[in-house]
């Protein structure tokens, strides 16, 4: 039977106990219907995983005897930043969600001239809670030790000018293919539009600030469709997706 994953901020030593906190522990008890005596992995994003035992699950407390560390990691070699032009509800979700599982280092949301959200008030921190779930959920799922980081949402052209590594944004009128490029010392940015696309303005923008426009081939993708495909692209030709898997664990 597989066993689950969770992330917890929290100093985790081989030997020791844990005490969980209400969110974590709500999730194993109501969740999961873990109970006394069941095993879970924790990690807590710095590397490596611990093999724990449940010892006490109750409305009180759920506690958690540390029994092993494992030194394990299934980090591409490639570094991926992306920077994500926000787009509506389930298809931020999902890119979100699908760019961790894809490897990842760093998210971006960025306010582009054709977003279509406006974000009034709260409601901008609210939406990045609600996406840090998302990116603490798809590292469990994805048997990754290390959670991406989620930036606070930035304008395109405050973004564009301090990224480093081979810069690219995502553009369907492109001449270029990415295998028509090598990273810089195995940096990618990425730059994904909204809903809509980039106006001719952030285009011009882009490409100053060292961007180069790439097609992803001769049909036009939905947002959320060309990070999905662009992240597995990169990938395969600079990151892990072309290199045998290989069991980490010791």
């Amino acid at each position: 039977m597989r066993v689950s994953r969770l992330y917890v901020p929290l100093a985790l030593a081989t030997n020791g106990q844990v005490e969980l906190d209400d969110d974590s522990g709500h999730y194993l008890r109501s969740v999961l219907r873990l109970k006394k005596d069941d095993s879970i992995i924790l990690f807590n994003g710095k590397g490596g995983e611990f093999k724990c035992v449940l010892d006490e699950v109750s409305r009180k407390s759920v506690r958690v005897n540390v029994q092993s560390c494992s030194e394990r990691s299934v980090e591409s070699p490639l570094h991926i930043t992306l920077g994500l032009g926000i787009s509506r509800g389930d298809r931020m979700d999902l890119s979100v969600q699908k760019a961790v599982e894809l490897g990842v280092n760093t998210i971006t949301p960025i306010m582009a001239e054709r977003c279509v959200v406006q974000f009034k008030g709260e409601k901008k921190q609210q939406r990045l809670q609600h996406w840090q779930k998302i990116v603490q959920h798809a590292t469990e799922q994805s048997g990754r030790t290390v959670v991406p980081e989620l930036a606070e949402v930035d304008f395109l052209q405050n973004w564009v000018s301090i990224q480093q590594g081979l810069k690219i944004f995502l553009d369907p009128y492109a001449d270029m293919a990415l295998n028509q490029l090598q990273p810089d010392k195995m940096k990618v940015t990425l730059l994904a539009g909204p809903e809509g696309g980039f106006t001719d303005q952030e285009r011009t923008i882009a490409k100053a600030s060292g961007f180069i426009p790439v097609s992803l081939g001769s049909r036009i993708l939905r947002t959320e469709t060309a990070s999905i495909a662009a992240l597995a692209a990169v990938q395969m030709l600079w990151g892990d997706f072309a290199a045998p898997v290989q069991n980490t664990e010791k």
